[in-house]
């Protein structure tokens, strides 16, 4: 619009029509068409349009928040009765929302591989959900072999893709049916935003943007759009570089004698790294590693020392951050995903590897064994 580099941002509201009729068949199809800002917004649409094609998906929905995502991608797939499968790690948030479902008469069951699918199956099972690699523990799922044991047994698959974001991984491409992502994380990847989003075919994506989307009320508004399309476009560049100081980080940890393991899809140690070469075209750089200590005031501290990594809860930004979830997870939630106590994850930003290293090797002497 007159030669503008950047879209505008359409910041209104409401939308008007030249006739009742108008408004009656925007209405029935308010997923496409603009009638208030609570179903869908120029800016908005326009940022849904690139994550769908960036995704290989038909279609997209943003969100306010990823578990705003997460939330109406389950919600539109299952009723009362029925049964959800739920692989290896994932959100704990995630976790929670289905817990909360239980009231409503939604039952799940956490497995650890599709053996374990095998046997928590049920008649009552509608959905399979996962991410790839895992939360936390970052296992590798063969994205191709669960959407096709899942095919076989009617299920939905939906797949939680933020770690690896839609420029490294299209697990579309790979059988899942719906795939969801915080947008708050790589996608913005400046901390200033918090959105999620669902992606997939209109057949799944068309019905919960006009009924879970618009009754749940989290909105993405035109200002966080915005956002998401500037973050799309440098997108490649600080993929690459995070990448390259991700596995810098990794390759140091790895040889510490204060870390018992480090989990990270990219290194050729990790279990999971053949599958993640074939399925995956690059690796971000959120991983965790273990500390060598049983305690949590010893973690703490190792917290603590860091100075180049901030203390924090998200991560993908531009600056490094560290969390560790026996200091900050609901301790029944940690010990679902087999989370012990001295795992950290570390979130690697933009700074240079060399003063990461030397930050981390500070904060390690004295943990474990070297205390």
């Amino acid at each position: 619009m007159l030669g503008a580099v950047n879209p505008p941002v359409f910041e209104n509201s409401v939308f008007t029509f030249e006739s009742a009729q108008e408004l009656g068949e925007a209405i029935r199809n308010e997923d496409e068409r603009y009638v208030y800002w609570r179903g869908t917004n120029p800016t908005v649409d326009l940022a849904q349009r690139k994550l769908a094609a960036l995704e290989r998906g038909e279609r997209a929905k943003c969100f306010g928040s990823g578990m705003g995502a997460i939330a109406a991608t389950i919600s539109s797939l299952v009723s009362a009765g029925d049964h959800v499968l739920v692989l290896g790690a994932v959100y704990g948030p995630t976790t929670q929302f289905l817990r909360y479902l239980e009231k409503f008469g939604v039952t799940h069951t956490h497995v650890d591989d599709l053996a374990g699918c095998d046997s928590a199956i049920k008649a009552s099972t509608r959905l399979l959900y996962f991410e790839s690699p895992s939360y936390m523990a970052y296992a590798v799922v063969d994205i191709a072999g669960v959407t096709a044991w899942a095919r076989e047994r009617g299920l939905v698959t939906v797949m939680d893709n933020t770690w690896s974001t839609p420029l490294f991984q299209k697990p579309l491409t790979m059988g899942v049916d719906l795939v969801v992502h915080s947008l708050s994380k790589y996608i913005g990847g400046h901390s200033d935003l918090v959105g999620g989003v669902v992606t997939g075919p209109a057949r799944l994506v068309r019905p919960l943007a006009l009924t879970e989307y618009q009754l749940y009320g989290a909105a993405m508004s035109p200002h966080d759009a915005a956002k998401v399309i500037k973050g799309l476009r440098t997108l490649p560049v600080r993929m690459a570089a995070h990448q390259e100081r991700g596995l810098a980080v990794a390759e140091f940890l790895e040889g510490h004698p204060a870390v018992r393991a480090v989990n990270h899809p990219g290194l050729p140690s990790h279990p999971g790294h053949a599958i993640a070469v074939r399925q995956m075209t690059g690796f971000s750089s959120l991983f965790s590693i273990e500390l060598d200590t049983e305690s949590r005031e010893e973690v703490g501290l190792f917290l603590d020392k860091l100075r180049h990594f901030r203390i924090g809860v998200s991560w993908g930004g531009f600056e490094s951050l560290v969390n560790a979830p026996a200091l900050s997870t609901e301790e029944s939630v940690r010990a679902t995903m087999g989370i012990p106590v001295g795992l950290a994850r570390l979130s690697v930003g933009l700074e240079p590897a060399d003063s990461l290293i030397k930050d981390l090797g500070l904060a390690l002497e004295g943990v474990g064994r070297l205390a």
